[in-house]
Parts: C-alpha cells; structure tokens; sequence
C-alpha cells in the first residue's frame, strides 16, 4: 500500500513525531523535508488522501504550497492540514482562505490531531476512505 498521508515539515523532530502518531492511528506516511521535493512528487503523478504540511519554511512556504495544489483540480481532494507554532488568527484565517481543511499547532498533541484529521476530513466532504 502506498503511503496515504504526506508530511511535509523542515523539522526533523516534527516529521518523526507525526509519522510516529499517523501511524498509531493506522495510515502509512511519506515525509519530505520541502514542498518543492512534494510538489515533484505530485507532478510526477503520486498524491496522498492527506497532507500534513508546516507553515514556515524555508524556499517555498507552506501557504505558497498550499495555494500551488488549490489551483490544480486533480489534486483539489486532497485534505491539508496546515502545521505551525503561529498560533495568530490572521495565520489561521489566511490558511483557510488558501483552501486549507484544518490547522494544528506545535507542540503537536496526540488527541488534537486526531481531532484534525477528523474534522478536516468531513470538511473535504468528497474525500472518502478515511
């Protein structure tokens, strides 16, 4: 089986711990270290039901990324969920905006992601599967 929820984060630790927890709740995960190697992933044909995916990063931004797979209709059931230790409403609000399905904060904690990946889900109604 094919990894299903992608985890695109700089950040070593917050990669591991994400796979760590992805993979107690049962899905398979494929990390990237930038948004350009996922976007190059993507282009090249492979797309995950999920996208956990930082904010700030260094290069391409996570709200860049985001905006880059919104404009693409054959990626437009892909859930995001936006990753980030901004915690300001304008970041929240702007994520959103750019067609994110849910947003989680750093330090991550086992039940809010649960939480998001749930509540995002039913907000990308077309997905299913989950």
């Amino acid at each position: 089986m094919s990894p299903n929820f992608w985890i695109i984060d700089d950040d070593a630790e917050i990669r591991e711990a994400l796979t760590a927890m992805c993979t107690i709740l049962g899905y398979e995960t494929l990390p990237f270290d930038s948004p350009t190697k996922a976007g190059q992933a993507l282009l090249s044909g492979s797309s995950p039901k999920l996208i956990f995916l930082d904010i700030n990063m260094p290069g391409v931004s996570g709200f860049e990324f985001l905006k880059f797979v919104r404009e693409k209709d054959r990626w437009s059931k892909i859930i995001i969920i936006m990753v980030s230790s901004e915690s300001e409403e304008t970041q929240v609000e702007k994520a959103i905006r750019l067609g994110a399905d849910g947003y989680v904060f750093k330090p991550i904690n086992f039940d809010e992601l649960k939480m998001a990946i749930r509540t995002a889900a039913k907000r990308r109604a077309s997905t299913s599967g989950l």
